[in-house]
């Protein structure tokens, strides 16, 4: 989308600045650019990229590194992790609110879906997912994980009743093998 958008309305702009040379000519077209370029530079300077200055998004490198059997393929792909949260029925909307900064940071650090689950048969029991293009997209995750990572985590462990279990998973299709042969 963003390309079809971006290129649309190159050449939305093409064709006008084209017009507007031939009607006027191509030095004073340029110029009214360059003017209209130091225009946009206090006229959009107070728009700026919003960020917490108070995040430390230095590499943390806490996690640990994923365990995987032997002879899975670097790029096998997609890949799903699980995590899963055993809290206290009381802390839900609590957790759950924790829960969602995080699937901010797992979005921001590469997952391209992220969503939270509860069981149908047991209010404490929750399992998180997210989805990783491949096995080597998660172990750069690992190297992209932070300090305000951490601190999002810690925010989510204290309502955890048990540490949480982490599980990784890697896409299974017929006619591929993520298992690379001997």
């Amino acid at each position: 989308m963003y390309v079809t958008v971006f290129f649309g309305t190159m050449t939305f702009g093409s064709a006008i600045w084209g017009d507007l040379a031939s009607f006027i000519g191509l030095a004073f077209t340029h110029f009214l650019a360059a003017a209209g370029a130091l225009a946009a530079i206090p006229l959009t300077s107070r728009w700026k990229l919003h960020t917490d200055v108070e995040l430390d998004l230095t590499p943390s490198m806490h996690w640990p590194a994923p365990v995987v059997s032997d002879g899975i393929v670097t790029d096998a792909g997609p890949m799903m992790v699980t995590v899963q949260y055993r809290i206290e029925a009381e802390n839900r909307e609590a957790f759950l609110i924790a829960l969602e900064k995080l699937g901010h940071e797992r979005k921001r650090d590469g997952a391209y879906a992220w969503d939270i689950f509860q069981d149908t048969s047991d209010e404490e029991l929750f399992v998180e997912i997210f989805f990783l293009e491949s096995r080597l997209e998660h172990l750069r995750q690992h190297s992209r994980v932070t300090e305000a990572d951490r601190t999002l985590e810690q925010n989510v462990a204290q309502y955890l009743r048990l540490p949480p279990a982490v599980t990784h998973y890697v896409a299974a299709e017929v006619g591929k093998n993520a298992i690379a042969s001997a």
